[in-house]
C-alpha cells in the first residue's frame, strides 16, 4: 500500500521551470501571439564545440487578423537557460 502512495503522491521533478513562455508581435498586423517551449520535451540536443546545446523551433500564427507565420528559434544550455533567440516574421515583446 505504501508503494502506491509513493507512486501517486510524488511531486514532479521541476514543476516551476517546465515551460519557457514568450510573446511575439506580428510584423504584418501587429497582433501579439503568445507561445511556450516545453523544456522537458521540445528541445533537441546538438553537440557543438565539445559541449551540448539544446535547440527548439516553433512556428506561430495569429488568431484572426492575418495568417502570417512567425518562426522562432531558441538555443538553451544543458541546464535549460536561454542562450539565444531568433524570430522571422515578427519581433519579441518583453
Amino acid at each position: 500500500m505504501s508503494f502506491l502512495k509513493k507512486l501517486f503522491n510524488s511531486q514532479p521533478v521541476r514543476p516551476e521551470k517546465r515551460y519557457y513562455l514568450f510573446t511575439v508581435k506580428c510584423l504584418r498586423c501587429g497582433e501579439l501571439v503568445e507561445g511556450r517551449v516545453d523544456l522537458d520535451n521540445d528541445p533537441s540536443v546538438e553537440y557543438e564545440d565539445g559541449g551540448e546545446v539544446f535547440h527548439a523551433r516553433k512556428v506561430l500564427m495569429g488568431g484572426g487578423r492575418c495568417f502570417q507565420r512567425m518562426e522562432v528559434k531558441f538555443k538553451f544550455t544543458p541546464a535549460r537557460t536561454l542562450i539565444e533567440q531568433q524570430v522571422s516574421g515578427g519581433e519579441f515583446v518583453s
